[in-house]
């Protein structure tokens, strides 16, 4: 992250394809791509040349891409890239989206939930459900999803930052697996939906705050990594129900809004299945 002199940080390693080359560039170990790793290295990762040989690009040429003076680059020399840093196809999505500087596919943020999305949540009893907007703001929940984050002292109905959760201190006893699970693939995502929004002041003011507050967001988010909607089991340390382990679905709302549908479901028959159902008792 950058600032200027008012101290105010900006987006400028998201949105700019020169930063987001540089920091994917130090993350690729020369002896991954059979390149000699000697000692005499400044910096971490590949050096520029290095990586134009990997793309089969010129090295002035690969220079002006990273200093923001090639125009337009073809999807072919981008696609050279993304195998020269090893990037996966969301990545590579994203190298191309900053190289392209259009905005074609950037989202509108939408105010609210649409009544009929609320209809749905609320038909949702089983299991905990809750909708996200691309800061990841909770913008509603269901009943389960309440009484599950209620728990740890979270009052969903209030609306709060899922992202400054789980970097507050406690959510480490929430999650057994909290970096891994939660934060590494959380901050991946933000970074994702920031470069699709741009222009949204209130995520500029989320990514720097969190940057300045938590030594580990900050280190997370200089990685520079990107990712979609993430799946997969989630693990609670429930006060009420102990180790809770849930399969965590999200499903992003195609009105261009940027708001998800979160699922935390459990087979029938299953321990976690029957926590939930206990849960949904006890409250």
């Amino acid at each position: 992250m950058s600032s200027d002199a008012t101290g105010i940080h900006k987006l400028e390693d998201v949105v700019d394809l020169g930063k987001f080359l540089q920091a994917r560039r130090a993350r690729v170990n020369p002896g991954e791509v059979g390149l000699p790793d000697d000692a005499r290295r400044r910096v971490p990762g590949l050096r520029r040349e290095e990586l134009a040989l990997l793309a089969g690009v010129s090295v002035d040429y690969y220079t002006r891409l990273e200093q923001g003076r090639a125009k337009r680059p073809s999807d072919q020399v981008l696609d050279a890239v993304a195998r020269a840093l090893r990037l996966d196809e969301t990545t590579r999505a994203h190298l191309h989206r900053l190289a392209g500087n259009s905005r074609r596919d950037m989202l509108r943020e939408r105010s609210g939930v649409r009544p009929s999305l609320e209809t749905m949540l609320a038909a949702i009893d089983g299991f905990p459900a809750l909708i996200l907007n691309h800061r990841q703001d909770v913008l509603a929940s269901n009943r389960l999803a309440r009484l599950l984050y209620g728990g740890f002292g979270w009052e969903l109905e209030s609306g709060p930052n899922f992202v400054r959760l789980l970097f507050d201190d406690d959510s480490r006893e929430f999650f057994p697996d909290w970096y891994a699970v939660c934060s590494h693939e959380t901050v991946a995502q933000l970074r994702k939906m920031a470069a699709l929004f741009p222009d949204d002041a209130e995520m500029t003011a989320l990514i720097g705050e969190l940057s300045v507050r938590h030594r580990d967001f900050a280190e997370m988010w200089a990685h520079a990594e990107v990712m979609d909607c993430n799946i997969g089991w989630v693990r609670f340390e429930h006060p009420m129900v102990g180790l809770l382990q849930l399969y965590k679905d999200q499903f992003r709302v195609a009105d261009g809004s940027g708001q998800m549908l979160v699922t935390l479901t459990a087979a029938p028959g299953t321990d976690g299945y029957e926590k939930l159902a206990l849960l949904g008792a006890e409250g």
